[in-house]
């Protein structure tokens, strides 16, 4: 990858996440079966209120890496969305995301913040950068119900 890596906060509506949001519910298609897919749309992000980070190459240019986080009770959240493009990875855009949201939403008051992500081994740079950022297994949480496809993790804040 060419460029430096910009990180800002972003509308999960903005056009500009359209592609990287799209290339995100593929990889999950590709490897989970869809009522083990628990990927949202734009309008669903902006709607359920997510606060999303994301890194361009440049000022303006494409996005290449994503994530964010939705409340979901008092005191607790949800990391949502995280994607690195393929392009990009390997570069330290996935821990610099999840640092970012890790701040953000300590600083909103929040002090426990929760994920799902996937069991197979198309998520386990995902679950490495998340252990690393001492996220550590849980039951089910919210809405979720056991699912031998997912992982589900949590971190004091």
């Amino acid at each position: 990858m060419s460029g430096t890596i910009i990180y800002e906060g972003m509308d999960p509506a903005d056009v500009a996440l359209a592609d990287l949001i799209a290339r995100h519910a593929a990889h999950s298609a590709a490897h989970y079966p869809a009522d083990s897919n628990h990927n949202q749309d734009a309008a669903a992000l902006a709607a359920d209120g997510l606060v999303m980070f994301v890194g361009r190459v440049g000022h303006g240019g494409p996005v290449v890496a994503m994530g964010g986080y939705k409340r979901i009770a008092p005191g607790q959240g949800e990391v949502k969305s995280m994607h690195v493009a393929q392009t990009a990875r390997g570069h330290g855009a996935g821990a610099h995301i999840l640092g970012l949201i890790l701040e953000h939403a300590r600083a909103a008051g929040l002090d426990r913040l929760s994920l799902e992500t996937g069991s197979l081994p198309a998520s386990g740079a995902a679950r490495r950068l998340y252990e690393r950022a001492g996220f550590t297994d849980c039951p089910p949480f919210g809405s979720y119900s056991p699912d031998p496809m997912s992982v589900f993790m949590s971190r004091a804040l």
